[in-house]
């Protein structure tokens, strides 16, 4: 397991991307719309690692939702995992509280899934699927 991103809600990727863009001394990777989460994203590659700003593209959103009630700032941290439906199934056993009982499909057409809060010290936790890379380097489509 290792982290693979931490999702940032801002409130304009106009606004956020340049002070990522002088943090980190270049450009976004990749930036695009993912359209049943109701969200534009900007990804930036940091090691192993990436940050992705999420700017809400609906006023009912979840990050709409999560900037009126806490402002900007960290949504979510994710963890890649070998077997997501392996990995849900044995969390839930263990008690903790599931949003996503199923894998579904996220950025990339990766397979994710959520953990509630409550079960994980208050932080959102995005479980996903890590898949095998067939010759190397960042797919650039969201």
């Amino acid at each position: 397991m290792k982290i693979h991103h931490v999702g940032i809600a801002v409130e304009s990727l106009e606004a956020a991307v340049p002070i990522f863009e002088n943090l980190l001394g270049r450009g976004p990777d990749s930036e695009g719309l993912v359209a049943d989460q109701q969200v534009r994203v900007a990804v930036f590659a940091v090691g192993e690692s990436r940050i992705e700003l999420l700017e809400a593209t609906s006023p009912d959103s979840a990050i709409a939702r999560f900037i009126s009630k806490r402002g900007q700032g960290i949504h979510h941290l994710t963890l890649s995992v070998g077997n997501l439906a392996e990995s849900l199934a044995q969390l839930e056993q263990q008690g903790v509280r599931l949003i996503d009982r199923e894998p579904r499909v996220g950025a990339g057409n990766e397979r994710i899934a959520f953990l509630h809060p409550s079960s994980t010290a208050g932080v959102l936790i995005e479980l996903l699927e890590e898949q095998q890379v067939v010759g190397g380097g960042m797919n650039d489509e969201l």
